[in-house]
C-alpha cells in the first residue's frame, strides 16, 4: 500500500475527482474546501492542489514536492522558502482566458457606450443621453501583458476591427497583435492607445508600473482597464489622473487593498466601474483546471518529469 498523498483543498464534483484518482489508485487523496478536512495532512502531502495561506505555517517541515495553485498568481505563497526547498509550482494560468477577456470587453463597452451611466439613470428614472457618442470599432487597444488572457483579448479585438498593440517581456510577436513592444518601450505605446488593458502578473519589475508619468502619457480620451493585480498601479495617482481628466475612465477588477476600502474615492467616481476581483470566475473553472492543467501535469510528475504546463520560473516570478 502506497503512502503517497495528494491534498486537493477544493470541493470537486465526483466525475472530476474520479479522473484524478484513476491516475493514482494507490495514493491517499484528501479533498475538500474546509481546513478541518486537510489541515492534518499538509505535513505529509507529496502534492498539494489549491494553496491556502494557512498552509504556510507547515511549509518548513512539510514533505510537499509539487504545488498546483488554484489561481494564476503566486504572490500569496512563501516563495523564498519553497524555492530553497526546490518545490515545483504550477499555476492556473489559462483557465481564465475566456471569462477575463469577456470581462475586459464588458468593461470597455460599458465605459464606451455609457452603460454604467444608463444603469444609474434607470435607478433614478432619468431619461438623458449622457453625451454618449463614442464607439469601439477601429480604435487602438494596448494590451500590457500578452499571455493567454492577452492573446484571447487580442483575438476579440480583431472582431471589432481594432489595431492591437501588445507589450510582453520578450517582445516576441503574436497572432492578432499588430505591433509588439517590450516594457522599456511602454512610454512609446501608451500615447497611441484608446484603451489600455493590463493583464500582467505582479513581480518586482511590474510593481507600481502605472503611476503619474504613465497616466500623463495616455490620451485624455483613453480608458484604463486593470484585471492583473492592484499593486501594478499606484492607486492614488490613478485617482488623481481620473479627477484631473488626464484619462477618460477606468474599469477596475483589482486594487491595492482588497476588499476596496469604503473610504476609497474610486467608489464615488462616475467614470469608474468597479468589480470585486471576479473577472476570472466561471462555471468551468474546476473543469478546465483539472482536465487541461492538473491531470497533464500529474502524468508528467508520475513519469518523473517536471510538470510541463504553467511551471513557475522562480527568477521571473511567473
Amino acid at each position: 500500500m502506497s503512502n503517497r498523498k495528494l491534498v486537493i483543498s477544493q470541493n470537486l464534483n465526483e466525475p472530476l475527482l474520479q479522473k484524478v484518482k484513476e491516475l493514482i489508485p494507490e495514493w491517499t487523496v484528501i479533498t475538500g474546501r474546509s481546513p478541518e478536512i486537510w489541515k492534518e495532512h499538509i505535513i505529509d502531502a507529496e502534492v498539494i492542489a489549491g494553496w491556502k495561506s494557512s498552509m504556510s505555517a507547515s511549509v518548513h517541515t512539510s514533505e510537499v514536492k509539487w504545488i498546483q495553485t488554484w489561481s494564476a498568481g503566486v504572490n500569496a505563497l512563501p516563495l523564498e522558502t519553497l524555492k530553497q526547498r526546490k518545490v515545483r509550482i504550477t499555476t492556473a494560468n489559462g483557465v481564465h482566458a475566456y471569462p477575463i477577456s469577456e470581462t475586459i470587453f464588458a468593461l470597455m463597452l460599458s465605459l464606451t457606450r455609457k452603460i454604467d451611466t444608463y444603469i444609474k439613470q434607470q435607478q433614478e428614472k432619468t431619461w438623458h443621453h449622457a453625451n454618449m457618442k463614442q464607439e469601439i470599432h477601429e480604435k487602438t487597444i494596448g494590451i500590457i501583458g500578452v499571455g493567454k488572457i492577452g492573446k484571447e483579448t487580442a483575438k476579440i479585438a480583431k472582431a471589432f476591427g481594432m489595431t492591437v498593440l501588445g507589450m510582453r517581456h520578450s517582445g516576441k510577436s503574436e497572432e492578432y497583435v499588430d505591433e509588439m513592444f517590450t516594457q522599456k518601450q511602454l512610454n512609446t505605446l501608451l500615447p497611441r492607445c484608446d484603451y489600455i488593458v493590463v493583464t500582467l502578473p505582479l513581480t518586482p519589475e511590474t510593481q507600481g508600473m502605472f503611476g503619474k508619468t504613465e497616466f500623463q502619457l495616455m490620451r485624455p480620451s483613453a480608458f484604463f482597464i486593470n484585471i492583473g493585480r492592484g499593486n501594478l498601479v499606484v492607486e492614488n495617482e490613478l485617482v488623481h489622473a481620473l479627477n484631473d481628466n488626464q484619462i477618460a475612465g477606468a474599469g477596475l477588477d483589482v486594487f491595492e487593498t482588497e476588499p476596496l476600502p469604503e473610504k476609497s474615492p474610486l467608489w464615488e467616481m462616475n467614470n469608474v466601474i468597479i468589480t470585486p476581483h471576479t473577472s476570472g470566475n466561471t462555471e468551468f473553472y474546476d473543469q478546465r483546471l483539472i482536465q487541461d492543467i492538473f491531470i497533464p501535469n500529474l502524468k508528467d510528475y508520475l513519469d518523473c518529469k517536471n510538470p510541463s504546463i504553467n511551471l513557475l520560473d522562480y527568477k521571473k516570478g511567473y
